[in-house]
């Protein structure tokens, strides 16, 4: 993944340089320093990573189509801000298909299925431990990818990926919070769904799933305030 400015090679194909600067976007917003609300001016922009300004329009269009950015006529483009009743509605929608996409995984999961959650277990905790936000969530992600797969139903988990990706600015949000309160449901839940799915209780692999979602979703409404909701800007 192409990190940082002057990485961006103009030489390179057109497709392949939106790419580029949509990686280096999304992972500034990511790791909050692209914030809620923040204006994404796209001269300023191809300055800092090295580009023109084409490519740096094309990947704004990408970051509003995965829902990371809004765009308005004739203002540019934002990242994109949910109120509070917007962020919990996504909760919402995330509880009911991820409690199903486990429930669906832990009747199919195989023994390697678990030993690749294992690893990104482990590796989950030791990036809490060192305080590395995006890269737990990262691992948390690829844990649970593997469940879903898992079940087999490739719309459901191609559904959840894109909800994931809108929601992971604020899922940095409440990992920061958990770590600096030391809330253990950020990194507890994990292993213990690796040990339901052993021991073959499906009931008690979703009720862990639908729990950490709730607890996730509980961190948010601690954390965030509703933004003013300015001339259609969230």
């Amino acid at each position: 993944m192409v990190t940082g400015p002057g990485d961006v090679s103009e030489s390179a194909n057109p497709t392949l340089v939106a790419d580029q600067v949509y990686e280096i976007l999304a992972q500034r917003i990511f790791d909050g320093d692209l914030a809620a609300g923040d204006r994404l001016p796209v001269r300023d922009l191809a300055e800092q990573v090295g580009t023109s300004v084409m490519p740096v329009r094309e990947a704004i269009r990408l970051l509003v189509e995965n829902g990371l950015a809004v765009t308005h006529p004739h203002r540019g483009a934002r990242v994109r801000a949910f109120t509070v009743h917007e962020l919990l509605d996504l909760y919402e929608v995330r509880t009911v298909l991820e409690t199903e996409a486990a429930r669906k995984g832990a009747l199919s999961v195989t023994g390697e299925d678990l030993e690749e959650m294992r690893g990104a277990c482990e590796r989950m905790y030791r990036a809490v431990v060192q305080g590395r936000v995006t890269e737990a969530l990262d691992e948390d992600e690829n844990l649970l990818r593997r469940l879903y797969r898992a079940g087999g139903n490739d719309v459901l988990i191609a559904t959840i990926e894109s909800l994931w990706t809108q929601c992971r600015p604020y899922k940095v949000i409440g990992a920061r919070a958990a770590l600096e309160a030391r809330d253990s449901s950020l990194w507890t839940p994990q292993p213990a769904l690796i040990d339901a799915l052993k021991a073959g209780d499906a009931d008690l692999a979703v009720m862990i799933t639908r729990d950490s979602l709730i607890s996730a979703r509980q961190r948010l409404e601690r954390e965030i305030q509703s933004p003013e909701e300015t001339d259609g800007d969230t």
